[in-house]
């Protein structure tokens, strides 16, 4: 009976060598796959309103339809930020295509510097492909001084083609939520799209 050749230790290191190279490779792109999915998940909901996630608009539509949406305003503070945040309507009326701008009252009720971020949505959910921003403070990280306050605008139009989306039909009410949460010193801005600074007053 002729022996087995045992495996030699060079071609075992290789093996093990080149699994431990395809795994590291592996790991490597689940964790890019990681980073990038955030950023591709809010195009995603931008460009389609999934979860009734507002537009952004650069110009407003080139027509005005006759559907009258009512937009409400929500506006609310996560635990940890001191500060009152309310829209200065609480809500308007607009035709599909007739761009509006509404301000929000920010105010810093800490005796210190203090930062947030806010996140927003639209309901019903099926409006939020339709809902578009032109300009909005919650692009940007948003800082106060202490008791500072500050009047913040928010420019939208519904997209006229709601007029005619049968998921549409009999929902003339529309309704704009932000959520304010505190952001750490220097935080990533969540869009480059340029905004009409805040307007800062005393008490």
């Amino acid at each position: 009976m002729t022996a087995r050749r045992p495996t030699s230790t060079a071609a075992a290191a290789r093996a093990n060598g080149r699994v431990a190279v395809a795994l590291a490779g592996l790991t490597a792109g689940m964790l890019a796959l990681a980073f990038a999915s955030v950023p591709l998940y809010s195009w995603f909901c931008r460009t389609t309103g999934y979860g009734g996630t507002p537009g952004v608009a650069t110009i407003a539509p080139d027509r005005i339809v006759d559907r009258v949406f009512e937009v409400r305003f929500d506006a609310n503070v996560s635990t940890g930020l001191e500060w009152d945040f309310r829209p200065e309507v609480t809500s308007v009326k607009v035709r599909a295509g007739e761009a509006a701008t509404i301000l929000y009252r920010i105010e810093n009720r800490s005796d210190r510097e203090t930062r947030g971020i806010a996140a927003f949505n639209v309901t019903p959910e099926q409006a939020g492909g339709h809902f578009n921003k032109l300009a909005c403070f919650c692009f940007t990280e948003q800082t106060l001084k202490p008791h500072e306050v500050i009047e913040a605008p928010v420019t939208f139009f519904v997209d006229p083609a709601a007029a005619d989306d049968k998921n549409l039909k009999g929902r003339d009410t529309i309704t704009l939520s932000y959520t304010f949460f505190a952001a750490d010193k220097g935080q990533t801005r969540t869009s480059a799209l340029a905004e009409p600074a805040a307007r800062s007053h005393p008490n």
